[in-house]
């Protein structure tokens, strides 16, 4: 499935890491209609929806960071198209894709080794896995932002960054997570989607009485 030429220059990346994201994107449309790893009506959108996505995420976090953590993986958004981005001046030194589900590890293990790009896939949930003291930790359409920060307590250096793409009601979840916790935050306009936002937050602490 080949990029789009306006794609192509909002992505502004080497041809080889082009080369990789297209190998992601042919297994994916090959995978897809077994194991549902994104919903069937974006499939068209594919490079913006998921892949352009993916890559804002990576633009957004701090560069050069020594571990990236994608919690929840699934399909590979952002965490796998990170991996893929490794030839990118900004990329992590070591990526992370945290996902429960064993098919959808195998597909993200397909494509690791079909472009020849370098992850480690755990299989586990993100609850059980080993705390992984992330300096940045991402997670795409997994849950709300109260559940989000539990898991970045689990896994988030208490200097990381947490970056979290998110939709229309953003502030809301805002609202609600304030009531059990402790944050700074940044709000990035997403480029793909015009009430979307990402969220970059960081100085993560549990606020009252709230337990896990």
């Amino acid at each position: 499935m080949s990029c789009p030429d306006h794609i192509k220059d909002q992505l502004n990346v080497s041809r080889e890491t082009l080369a990789r994201l297209a190998v992601l994107a042919d297994l994916l449309v090959k995978w897809n209609p077994r194991i549902n790893l994104v919903s069937k009506s974006t499939i068209d959108a594919l490079w913006e929806r998921h892949i352009l996505d993916s890559v804002q995420t990576l633009r957004c976090a701090p560069k050069n960071a020594e571990s990236w953590v994608d919690i929840g993986s699934g399909g590979g958004f952002p965490g796998l198209v990170i991996a893929l981005m490794c030839d990118e001046p900004e990329s992590p030194e070591t990526v992370t894709l945290i996902e429960s589900d064993q098919r959808k590890c195998a597909f993200l293990r397909t494509v690791l080794r079909e472009t020849g790009a370098k992850a480690t896939v755990v299989t586990d949930r993100i609850e059980k896995a080993e705390p992984q003291n992330a300096k940045v930790l991402s997670a795409r359409a997994l849950a709300d932002l109260s559940l989000l920060l539990g898991f970045a307590e689990r896994h988030l250096q208490a200097s990381g960054t947490a970056v979290f793409p998110k939709g229309a009601r953003w502030q809301k979840e805002i609202a609600k997570a304030q009531e059990s916790w402790s944050f700074d935050y940044e709000v990035v306009k997403s480029i793909t989607d015009s009430e979307a936002v990402i969220l970059k937050v960081g100085e993560i602490k549990r606020v009252g009485s709230h337990t896990p």
